[in-house]
């Protein structure tokens, strides 16, 4: 075991001290040290989007982060989207009632890209909504239904309901 750094970070609004290896990457800490499965490990390159998560309150590749560099960062994963166990977010709702998921690899970052999207405008167009998920990529649906999701998250946010 070589060098080890201390760092504090607040996962999912818990606080978190770690001592870990210099090249540990975000997703690798989150998924084997906390549990965290929701982020999924997919090119390990940045490139797909599976592993998005909420750094500081915007979308970031956790694959691309070693922890040590983040000492007091805010990180917010697919798990703390939903208010409770028993209901879903108004997004997750939009993604299982708009058919937006099929094998579901890349649905968390689909998830959090779509609630940074929403902070910042809660009613975008159908070409803000493509320009927003351009990061993420879905081998399974088309994105079609995908962005109706998107759309029918929005109007449930801004109405106050469920999608």
């Amino acid at each position: 075991m070589g060098e080890r750094i201390e760092v504090t970070l607040t996962v999912n609004q818990r606080k978190r001290r770690a001592q870990v290896e210099p090249r540990l990457l975000l997703v690798d800490y989150l998924r084997h040290e906390l549990g965290l499965k929701g982020t999924h490990v997919g090119c390990e390159q940045g490139a797909c989007g599976a592993c998005t998560v909420l750094l500081d309150g915007r979308t970031a590749r956790s694959c691309l982060h070693f922890v040590a560099a983040l000492d007091g960062a805010q990180i917010r994963t697919v798990e703390d989207v939903a208010p409770s166990p028993e209901l879903l977010h108004p997004i997750q709702q939009a993604f299982h009632r708009q058919h937006a998921l099929q094998c579901g690899y890349c649905t968390p970052g689909f998830v959090m890209t779509t609630l940074e999207l929403l902070a910042g405008n809660p009613d975008p167009s159908q070409t803000a909504i493509r320009r927003a998920l351009t990061n993420n990529l879905c081998r399974c649906t088309g994105y079609a239904n995908i962005v109706k999701a998107v759309t029918a998250a929005g109007k449930a946010l801004r109405e106050g309901s469920q999608a």
